[in-house]
């Protein structure tokens, strides 16, 4: 009987050998599946400053459009400095420029041109991407490149604004070492207001002598997105914001979304390459 109970006993112990090492090769073969946890970044209160004007002038739905077109009505130091159409890719890679003495300019996300050569002007290249910008800015506030720090407030007209101050990273762009100082509505989150510096052709000091402000007014819609029909321009400066009598406007009008046909912002073959 006793010879009979130790041959149960260490069958049994077998059996629990075996079972273990074939759970634990079970358990080594099983792959382990590690889930990642995305985490999103949290946007500092400059940040979230911008992220806001861009949601309040609907930037999504601005950039789900292929592409917009214009008129351009703008004035300075009492003279007409352009009256224009103008289209451009919405992501702001293609702009044409089509001004009403039948110059032509065109950037095709490589260089900028204009036609017919012999127009050529100093400025040209200024007159393409400047007023373009003016008018995208509201949806490129947080494009790759884009800094921003100092929220703080500040006052237009006696009206009390949020505002924060955008740079630029190196090679962004002409002129990376320009700076703006934006301000939005505090109910709307609209942009009102920029103060900007213009470092295209000069140092950064020499510009930051002249500092000037473009102000949106009269806001309209267009397929859900906001726009500003009307631009002013004045002298500024930290202290007292915008001063004086406006040095230029500018007006927008007949404005629309559209596709364009291949070719459309390709320059024609007698174009002059312009660089300033």
């Amino acid at each position: 009987m006793k010879k009979y109970i130790l041959l149960l006993c260490t069958a049994f112990v077998l059996f629990s050998c075996q079972e273990e090492k074939k759970a634990e090769k079970e358990t080594k073969d099983e792959p382990i599946i590690e889930k990642e946890v995305e985490q999103k970044k949290e946007l500092s209160p400059a940040q979230q400053f911008a992220a806001n004007i861009q949601s309040a002038h609907q930037t999504s739905d601005f950039k789900s459009q292929e592409a917009v077109q214009f008129q351009l009505d703008l004035m300075f130091g009492g003279k007409q400095r352009m009256k224009a159409k103008i289209t451009m890719l919405t992501n702001s890679s293609k702009i044409k420029i089509e001004k009403e003495d039948g110059t032509v300019l065109m950037y095709d996300n490589e260089k900028a041109s204009l036609f017919p050569k012999e127009n050529n002007y100093d400025g040209a290249r200024f007159d393409m991407f400047t007023w373009t910008y003016f008018f995208a800015l509201p949806f490129k506030l947080t494009d790759p490149g884009t800094n921003w720090q100092d929220l703080n407030e500040g006052d237009l007209n006696e009206t009390t604004y949020d505002t924060a101050k955008l740079t630029f990273g190196d090679n962004i762009g002409d002129a990376p070492d320009d700076w703006y100082v934006i301000y939005s509505d505090k109910q709307t989150k609209l942009m009102k207001a920029a103060a900007y510096i213009v470092t295209f052709g000069k140092d950064t000091a020499t510009a930051e002598e002249n500092p000037h402000a473009i102000v949106y007014d009269n806001y309209f819609s267009v397929s859900n997105v906001a726009f500003a029909k009307d631009w002013s321009f004045y002298n500024w400066n930290e202290e007292e914001g915008i001063y004086g009598e406006p040095i230029g406007s500018a007006k927008i009008s007949n404005l629309k979304f559209l596709e364009t046909e291949d070719g459309f912002f390709k320059a024609p073959q007698e174009s002059v390459e312009i660089k300033k």
